[in-house]
Order: C-alpha cells, then structure tokens, then sequence
C-alpha cells in the first residue's frame, strides 16, 4: 500500500501516482474511522467537502463524499471549485465534526492534496493527522454511489461561498471600502479565487479586475504561488493600466501576496507589517501578534516599540492557529502570505486579507508605497530572500545535526546571538538580521531563508546558506 503521510498542510502526491482514486477512499475511510471515535463535543455528524481548480479535484471531492455517505455521515459538498477558507468557515458554522480540502494549494500542477480541518474551522494540528494515518486500512473502505447518496440526501450539494462572504465582510468596515472608489487589481493565478472580490464587491464603488482567472489545471505553466516570479503577465497589464492596489491570492485563496497598483512586488512580509500597523494605528486594537519562524523580523520591532506579546512558532499555519485557540490573538502571520484573524476562523483567509488591506487603504488614503515606506523610515529596512534546492532527504537529519553543532560565529558583519532549532535551524545575528535552513513538510526539498537591511546582503547570507548544506 502506498504510505500517506500529512505534512505542513495536509497529504499531497502526484496525480496517478501517489494521489489516486484508491488512496482518496483509503485516507477518506481513515478520516471517517477517526471522526465516528473522536467526534468533539457540541459537533454533528456531518463532514463538509471542497475542492480547488486542479485536474480531477472535482472527482476526488466526490468520491471522497461517497465513502463518508458510506460511512454514515451526512456529508455537504461543493457544487464547484471552492476557495479553502470557505470550506473552513463551513464546517465551524454548521458544527461538523471536520471537513475535506482537495487542494495542492501552491505546489506544481502535477499535485493534488488532501486537507483536513478539524470541528473548530482550521487545519486539522499534528496530533489529529497521525491519529488519522494509524486509522489507515483498519477497515475496508464502505461507499456509497453519489447518486443515490444525494437521493437519501446523505449528500448535500451547497455552495459555501455566500456565507462566508458575509462573515469576511462583517470583520471590515464594508462602507468605508463600498464609497472608498478604489480601483482594484487581483491577480488569481488561475486558483479559485477567481471572480471573489468581484463578487464580494459587486454593488460598491470599488472598480475590480480580474487577471488570469481563467479555469486552467496547468495554471498557465506557473506554480499558483503569491511569489513575484509568478506576477509576470500581471505586471505587464499593470505598467500599462495602473490601479490602486493588486492584491494576489494562491491556487486555493488562502494566502495573499501583493503588487502595487504599477505592477512593482510588494513582500508578504510587507503586507503583514502593514497589517500590524492598520490594525493598531487605525482600529487601535491590542493582542498578541503570533508569527511564523520564517516571518520578517520587522515585526519583532514593531511587537516591542507598541508593547505587544510576541509568539513564535514552526512553519505552517496549524501552529498559528493552536495559538488563535488560546485567544487574544491580534494577528496571525506566516512567510507565505497565511493570515487570520481575530473574531473570525482560526485559519488562514487569503480573502479576508484582501479586504483588510481595502480597507486600510480606504482609511489612510495613501499610496500603499509611501505607507511602506513609513514603515521602514521607523523600523528600518528588511530585505528577504528564499532559495529551495532539491537535497537529499537521507541527509537531511545530519545536515540539521551539524548546523545546531556548528553555528557560524556571525552572519556577515553581526555576530550570531541566537540559534533557534524548533523547526529547522535559524541563526539570528545582534543586528537583526538571520538564515535559516529547514526542509519543506511537503516537498522533497530544503528551504533557505535569510534577512538582512539590503537586498544584497540577503543574497549573501542565502549564498553562505548554499556553502552550509555543502558540509555534509
């Protein structure tokens, strides 16, 4: 039998290959043997399903629906392609005892994937993933046809959408952003997302454009990742047709990147401190701002100028979201464009994102570069950069052995102050700046990340993260 393991975010595989119709019922029967034991308390018998815009996502919801109508659940599922938060909202709202994302999000078009989510509307935590892979094969999977199950209405076809729209909406000043007359880009890399901000903003005076949202399994030849490399036709339509902002969502909308409205890059590390700022300038609102380990240390300096607890936690949203759980939390950010927010699910909301930062702009009336630029006129400058490179995973384990055993004694100019080993290896030196190495939970590959002051220096510190995986 094939192994399914779940990652950073749920299990992936290539299509035919790992992610088959056959592996879909055995981790469907697992998940279904797992919920019938460990249904939490106050929830319902009932399993919400989605699906994105990849090859087949649509069969795979479908056939994962008929083994939980099999099993005995009363399972909603989406009419069509469905942004991942929405799936997430649903399964709170209607008090299921968990739902089912098929979705590879950003990973090659080759993938699919399985997410789960638990009963409290975010990515299922570790310990509920493994409890789901020991439930493998225990049973025979049971299935019943999705025709007849509809008919006994042990399926339910919904669209999940409009719900969620008005709970994303109830989060913002929606009036402010319906009168703001902001002229609005989004670049929907061919995901789901398409066509969303369209409809959350039909009827205002906000004029949006859709770019690249045609239904294309292959994602126009693109990972559906809000990276820049991936802006490229976008950014030609804005040098020629400029908007106020471009916002950019991943392949199954639960992240968000950014351009601004000529098409130049703006960092999710950017969007995430202008974020932090609109949320305790603007709406004077306090909480522990929690961030993944990956994640800018700007907000590190903005956490101790406005007194707020910082928390750091391992890469992938589902540690954020343990501390949303815990409660008084203002903000929860991760490197890849994951936000959530308080008041609403604990998960990351590519566009609930979206409309937090119209309305931001609808309250400052500023363009989005000079409020970067504010930003590091008072925090200074942050440049970021990422390398992945293929790595042999049999090496992985000593090559992370060595790095906590032999920290280089300072990251270019500044002495090394702290070694972080919860997720990876990260070396912070006394001026701020880092470099870290980890390996994807996903991928068979090694990440290398780096900060510094100047795009220069983080090319430096990404090239002395090269020579560093070279040791074993």
């Amino acid at each position: 039998m094939t192994p399914i393991k779940f990652g950073t975010d749920g299990w992936r595989g290539v299509i035919a290959e790992d992610f088959t119709f056959a592996n879909v019922e055995r981790v469907s029967q697992a998940a279904a043997e797992y919920w019938k034991n460990q249904a939490a308390a106050g929830t319902e018998p009932k399993i919400i399903v989605g699906y994105d815009r990849r090859f087949l996502s649509d069969e795979f919801a479908r056939r994962a629906a008929e083994v939980f109508a099999g099993n005995g659940f009363r399972t909603v599922l989406t009419p069509e392609p469905t942004p991942t938060p929405a799936v997430s909202f649903a399964v709170r709202e209607q008090r299921a005892v968990g739902g089912v994302m098929i979705t590879a999000s950003h990973n090659p078009p080759r993938f699919n994937g399985y997410k789960l989510k638990s009963d409290y509307g975010g990515s299922s935590d570790p310990a509920t993933c493994q409890a789901v892979e020991r439930c493998l094969d225990e049973s025979p999977v049971h299935r019943q046809g999705l025709a007849d199950a509809i008919l006994e209405k042990r399926v339910v076809i919904q669209d999940l959408r409009p719900a969620h729209y008005r709970a994303i909406k109830q989060l913002v000043d929606f009036k402010l952003i319906s009168r703001s007359k902001l002229r609005f880009a989004h670049e929907a890399l061919f995901g789901v997302g398409a066509g969303c901000f369209e409809q959350l903003l039909a009827g205002t005076t906000c004029r949006v454009t859709t770019l690249n949202g045609t239904h294309d399994p292959l994602f126009g030849g693109i990972n559906p990742e809000p990276i820049e490399k991936n802006y490229a036709r976008s950014q030609v339509f804005l040098r020629r047709h400029p908007h106020d902002l471009c916002l950019v969502t991943d392949g199954d909308a639960d992240r968000v990147g950014s351009m601004d409205g000529r098409g130049r890059y703006v960092s999710t590390h950017q969007l995430i401190c202008l974020l932090l700022r609109h949320l305790v300038v603007n709406r004077r609102e306090r909480g522990r701002v929690v961030k993944a380990l990956t994640t800018t240390s700007m907000l590190d300096k903005m956490c101790a100028a406005w007194g707020l607890p910082l928390v750091e936690t391992g890469v992938g949203f589902k540690y954020i979201c343990a501390e949303m759980l815990k409660g008084d939390v203002l903000l929860g950010a991760e490197e890849s464009g994951g936000i959530g927010f308080p008041g609403h699910i604990p998960e990351r909301d590519g566009l609930a994102a979206g409309l937090m930062l119209l309305e931001m702009l609808a309250t400052e009336r500023v363009a989005l570069n000079r409020l970067i630029a504010r930003l590091e006129k008072e925090f200074g400058p942050h440049r970021y950069g990422r390398i992945d490179t293929h790595y042999p995973l049999e090496k992985r384990a000593a090559l992370m052995d060595f790095l906590k055993g032999h920290p280089p004694a300072k990251l270019l100019r500044s002495p090394v102050a702290e070694v972080k080993t919860f997720d990876g290896v990260k070396f912070v030196a006394q001026d701020s700046s880092w470099l870290m190495l980890r390996g994807s939970g996903t991928e068979p590959i090694l990440r290398i990340y780096a900060e510094a002051k100047t795009d220069a220096d983080a090319q430096k510190l990404l090239r002395i993260g090269v020579k560093l995986t070279q040791q074993v």
